[in-house]
Formats: structure tokens, sequence, C-alpha cells
């Protein structure tokens, strides 16, 4: 690495860390606000503080049982270490909640397209699922200016072929990043699409190939049949295609987004998870309560509207972001 890309790596490196305070500012200012409001006065860690703290956590969408959990966990250290200072309490919070991240973090998948060799002679392909309204088109495309800037090649394929907008908007995208997309128009047959994007890709030996699908929630039965179809098109291209199923969630839905991950998984094998719009409204918390209740990573989260806003989700970044004051 020269000495040119090193300070360019460094200056992406605080522009998206600043991406990432700026989006969880929401999230903070009202959890600490509390938290304080809640030890003021008190010198340990008690029943009282517990319960404040455990109604905080409720509120910052980490989710019931989520939440119970990092109670519990805090619990038995104040009892093992006897005395715990309520000055403690956001440093152990922060250890507990990042243990809790790491069970289930992984650098494989398609994070690790980025470290692959060009030309390895099969596509990584990627089908990205999720209801309408998240950001998924959206998100597939960061996806593919994350990877065209890297220097893969991208192919993208308009598999949500019931909703104009999205094989208009997924086109578009492919425009803007500069990568090409395979598209049939709208109420064609979506695993063709599937098919079609994959074969392009090997043929010209891209990297990865991104493929959207309808987000349709209404009817299981009927998203399962599709789900599957489009993953059996795929395969006689790419026997083990798809490598990674990428369930997009809108984090300002708070737990309505558990219960459309809960779904998904239903439906298909979900193996990632991309939450989007924690720069909005949302709760930074239902990150750390999906990622636990479903054990399914993170592995991107979208904390704005540029399209280095889409950043990989590291555990330890997000926490020390998460508690910085």
């Amino acid at each position: 690495m020269g000495l040119f890309d090193f300070f360019k790596k460094d200056k992406e490196s605080k522009e998206q860390q600043q991406a990432l305070d700026e989006g969880l500012q929401k999230t903070k200012t009202s959890f600490f606000d509390q938290l304080s409001k809640a030890v003021v006065g008190k010198s340990t860690v008690d029943e009282a503080v517990l319960d404040d703290l455990e109604t905080l956590l409720v509120h910052a969408d980490v989710g019931i049982d989520t939440t119970v959990k990092v109670i519990d966990r805090i619990e038995k250290r104040v009892a093992r270490d006897k005395y715990v200072s309520t000055s403690e309490l956001d440093r152990i919070l922060r250890e507990e909640i990042a243990d809790l991240l790491d069970r289930n973090s992984s650098a494989t998948g398609s994070r690790a397209i980025l470290d692959r060799p060009d030309n390895t002679g099969q596509p990584f392909v990627i089908m990205v699922v999720g209801v309408n309204g998240v950001g998924k088109t959206t998100t597939i495309g960061k996806l593919a200016h994350r990877f065209h800037s890297a220097g893969k090649k991208v192919v993208l394929g308009a598999a949500d072929t019931f909703r104009a907008a999205a094989v208009d908007q997924l086109i578009i995208w492919g425009q803007r990043v500069g990568v090409p997309v395979i598209s049939h128009g709208m109420n064609t047959d979506p695993a063709s699409v599937a098919y079609d994007a994959v074969k392009k890709g090997v043929e010209m030996q891209a990297d990865v190939v991104i493929i959207d699908t309808a987000g349709r929630l209404h009817n299981k039965v009927n998203l399962m049949n599709e789900l599957s179809k489009i993953k059996r098109v795929m395969q006689k291209v790419i026997p083990d295609a798809p490598h990674e199923v990428l369930l997009v969630l809108d984090g300002s839905t708070g737990q309505n987004a558990f219960l459309q991950a809960k779904e998904f998984t239903k439906a298909t094998e979900v193996s990632a998870l991309a939450i989007t719009k924690l720069d909005g409204t949302a709760k930074g918390g239902v990150v750390i309560g999906i990622s636990d209740q479903l054990q399914v990573p993170v592995r991107y989260i979208g904390v704005g509207e540029k399209m280095t806003d889409l950043q990989l989700f590291d555990r330890h970044t997000f926490v020390n972001s998460l508690f910085k004051k």
C-alpha cells in the first residue's frame, strides 16, 4: 500500500466512523440521558438500578428476551464481584453487549469478497430478501458500489419483477455504479432473471452476482416456493448458489423488523443481515436484539443516504460508537 492509499483509507475510515457516530446519536442521547437519571445519587449497582436499566434496554429496542439475558449476565457479575459501582456500569454493559454480538459475528460470506483474489472462476452469489420499503434495492446498489469501487466485477439481477419501481430502480443503480443489470422487465419469471444473471456472471468472470427478490410477505407459502425456485434454477449454473442469503431489515421499525426477520427465516435459510436506516428514528438496540435472537450475523448497517453509508458491521466499532459520550 502506497502512502497515498494509506491516507485515503484512513480518511475513509474516519468518515465512516463519523457517519456511524452521527447515525447512532439519537439512541445515545436518549439512552444515556435516562441512564444517568437512573443512577443519580447511587454508588452501587443494586436491584433498582438493574430494573431501570432493563426498562431502558427494552425502550432502546433491544427486545425483551435479549434484555433479560443482558441483565442476567450483569447480575451474575455483580454477585461475583460483590461490589460494582455505577461508574463501572457503562464498561460492564459495553463488554456484555460486545460478547453477545461476538457469538454471531462472522468475517466470512459477502464481506470476504473484498479479500478474494479476482477471477476465481466462479462468482459469489448473494440473494437479497426483505419486505418492500426496507431499502432492499438501495442496499443492493450500495453493495454493488462497495464491490465495484474495490475493483470487483459485479452483475445485478432484477428478479423483483412484481413491482415496476423495483426493476427501474435497480437499473438506475446499475447505471450510477457502472455495473450490468440483467432484467426481463415487470411481471416476468423471477427465477428466469436469476438464472440469466448468474449465467452472465459466469460468462464475464464476475466476482459477485447480487439477485434482488420480491418483497411480499403476505403469503409465506408463495414466498417460500418462489425463493426455493430461484435457488433451484441458479444451482443449474452454480451448484452451491446462492452462497449467501442476505435479509435486509429497516432498523427504524423496531420490533417489527424482528418479526419480519422471524418470518423470513421460516421461508428461507437466511445467512446474514443488513440493517438499514439507523440514521433516522431507529433505535440502535435493534441490531443487538435481532442478532442475538436469530443467531444470524449482522453483515452490514446503513447509516445514511450516501453510497458509502452502507458499512461493514464491526461489533467493536458499533459498541464503542454506541457508548461514546
